[in-house]
């Protein structure tokens, strides 16, 4: 029998969650699934229940909530047997959506259910993880316009949640008028790319900017590698140009923006870099470096995802 802690926080999210996670776990257990509920208290609790599951050796840790909530238990699951999996009761979900997974919304409040059922089917994967000055990360690493628009919306309360999306828009407008990025120099595996970057992304999966467009369609979770994407630019024009590259898909086509898949990355500037990972802001002072820890993690995923997610084909 599978075993695995379900971890939530009635707090979090845009919707109040708790009844309905007791609901999820029910339809585990009718799988045959031993599912432990604990309520979480804090982001540091997370990992703190996240390493205690992988200490008893359970089988998996669910996580009711979103990508914040993901990059803190895999802060704790890191490199052990217990694998991380996913109920999207969060703000936008983005690894959720990665992997085909409904999110809780006013009109589809069975969508933990939905999930906790897709998930009874699923297997367990491998896939790798950045390793950001320290801090892991699983879906991005982003420096610049967009770590300077989550650095300044960040936290929010559950009322702000409701209108994410417009929010997101109006503070991406009103930064877009603010930021005129930094000068950058980043070095990948031998290669160097330096000059005024408004954007430099680091990649793993498939989906970007909440999952309204896709950033790197070939993208692989256990390839050993992540792209690099930059984004040049000095003006507020060049800040414009450079989003609607991003969300119309012509990224690749246009002369300013830049792709490398690295192991390995480094990043310095003189300037002050504002720094996202998973979403989430944090504070790094000096230089920026990041490595792909392959197949560092597991993850429980669905028998279909609506992206090709792996190259081996191996599965537990």
């Amino acid at each position: 029998m599978p075993r695995a802690y379900m971890a939530y926080n009635p707090a979090a999210g845009r919707y109040p969650s708790w009844l309905l996670t007791e609901r999820a776990a029910n339809l585990l257990r009718s799988f045959g699934w031993d599912i432990q509920l604990v309520q979480t208290l804090s982001s540091a609790h997370i990992v703190q229940l996240a390493r205690q599951a992988a200490a008893e050796e359970m089988d998996a840790f669910f996580v009711v909530g979103g990508d914040g909530s993901i990059n803190q238990a895999i802060q704790g699951l890191l490199g052990t047997r217990t694998a991380l999996a996913v109920l999207p009761a969060g703000t936008a979900n983005v690894w959720a959506q990665e992997l085909g997974l409904p999110g809780l919304t006013w009109t589809r409040w069975m969508a933990l259910e939905e999930s906790a059922l897709r998930l009874s089917k699923g297997s367990f994967r491998k896939v790798d993880v950045g390793i950001c000055n320290g801090r892991p990360f699983l879906l991005w690493a982003g420096v610049g316009l967009d770590a300077f628009i989550v650095h300044h919306i960040e936290p929010r309360s559950r009322w702000e949640k409701h209108f994410a999306v417009v929010q997101y828009v109006a503070s991406a407008i009103r930064s877009a008028t603010l930021w005129h990025g930094i000068q950058l120099e980043a070095e990948t595996n031998g290669h160097t790319a330096s000059g005024h970057f408004l954007l430099a992304v680091v990649n793993n999966i498939h989906l970007y900017a909440g999952g309204f467009t896709q950033l790197s369609p070939d993208a692989r979770l256990d390839d050993g590698l992540m792209d690099l994407w930059l984004f040049r630019g000095e003006t507020l024009a060049d800040t414009v140009q450079r989003i609607w590259d991003l969300l119309s898909g012509r990224r690749e086509k246009s002369e300013q923006v830049e792709r490398v898949s690295f192991q390995s990355l480094s990043m310095t500037s003189e300037s002050e870099m504002y720094v996202q990972v998973d979403g989430e802001p944090v504070e790094i002072r000096g230089d920026i470096s990041i490595h792909v820890q392959p197949q560092a993690l597991w993850v429980l995923v669905p028998e279909n995802t609506p992206h090709t997610l792996f190259e081996a084909q191996d599965a537990r």
